[in-house]
């Protein structure tokens, strides 16, 4: 294999989904059938990277997106983990070449997988749960306004949180239609007017708190980004482990299991929005750890928790790795786009 195809396979494999676009990993080849990828996270100062988990289900999705983009050229890819230190891990990627290997069925819907914030149809899905996996819906017009209410508040918790604010200030490139690391402001999924009144409310702390206090500044994103699109949508989807992830490979095997689940509803004709903050207040309330200084949004998120359990039908111990909402709708018009390869490469070993 050549520098430039492994760059090719590098480059398709960086469509894996990661929270907020952040893309944390680089790349070192170290021969034409070796790559290493560097992974970090987030947690120093993103609320909603728990423990770096949610990074390291982003490294999990990069390595089953390259597995999957290296059977276009009759290659299996193989990862190890070669250094487990859960702040800076290394995986190494051997490609061998296999006759007669076949083209993975979901490699043509890499690109497609794009995230839909807007309504989208409601027909109803089947489930499709996966090896050490499974797969819950809630598709009924019940449970969706039942996911509806329990959106709400989240939202709620979500932009009131101080320590939150400091995110939702970075992700968004407003006045863009495509970002390279961020969520363009056109994929947001609110009105021209909202967007332009967030973009303004949201420079200061100062502006987000008077506006929530006195003038309802929740209200409309709330109902924008989490109330109608919660009823919108053919279902939402829960997948959860048959076992509770014990270390980082476990959160990595749940990023493969996660781009799996994306891929094929891709390919199904179906378009997905992650709701993972509800999982993230989740684990927080259920390993005790508090996210903020405000008793208040540490109380809900607890109940917040309880409320999952129960619309789930499950206890404390379940381990919860993706939330979503799915359904079929017209392509997105704006959407996250990546890094160059080039811009994420480090130098080569040796």
């Amino acid at each position: 294999m050549t520098p430039p195809v492994l760059k090719k396979l590098l480059q398709l494999a960086l469509w894996a989904p990661s929270g907020d676009n952040t893309q944390p990993f680089t790349f070192e080849i170290l021969a034409p059938d070796r790559v290493r990828i560097h992974g970090a996270d987030t947690r120093d100062w993103c609320l909603y990277d728990y423990k770096g988990h949610a990074s390291h289900m982003a490294h999990g999705a990069l390595l089953e997106t390259l597995r999957i983009a290296a059977t276009g050229e009759g290659l299996e890819a193989h990862w190890s983990l070669v250094d487990d230190n859960e702040l800076h891990p290394i995986y190494e990627v051997v490609f061998e070449p296999c006759a007669g290997l076949s083209s993975d069925p979901l490699l043509p819907f890499i690109e497609k997988r794009v995230v839909q914030r807007r309504p989208m149809k409601t027909t109803p899905l089947p489930s499709a749960p996966g090896e050490g996996y499974s797969v819950q819906l809630f598709e009924s017009w019940s449970e969706r306004l039942h996911m509806a209410n329990l959106l709400w508040r989240n939202a709620y918790l979500r932009l009131t949180c101080p320590e939150a604010y400091p995110v939702h200030k970075e992700i968004i490139e407003w006045r863009a239609r495509y970002s390279q690391d961020r969520i363009p402001e056109q994929a947001v999924g609110v009105d021209p007017v909202t967007a332009r009144l967030m973009e303004w409310v949201m420079a200061k702390w100062e502006r987000v708190q008077f506006f929530n206090r006195f003038l309802g500044g929740t209200i409309a994103p709330r109902i924008q980004l989490d109330w109608i699109p919660a009823l919108a949508c053919a279902a939402h989807v829960l997948v959860k482990a048959d076992k509770p992830p014990v270390g980082l490979r476990d959160h990595v095997q749940a990023g493969v299991a996660l781009q799996r689940v994306w891929l094929t509803a891709t390919a199904q004709g179906l378009y997905l929005q992650p709701e993972m903050t509800p999982l993230i207040f989740r684990w927080y309330a259920r390993s005790g750890e508090r996210f903020s200084a405000q008793d208040a949004l540490n109380t809900g998120a607890s109940a917040l928790a309880g409320d999952i359990e129960r619309l789930g039908g499950f206890g404390q111990d379940q381990a919860l790795v993706f939330l979503g909402r799915v359904g079929r709708s017209r392509p997105p018009h704006s959407r996250s786009t990546r890094k160059d390869v080039e811009s994420l490469m480090v130098r080569t070993s040796g």
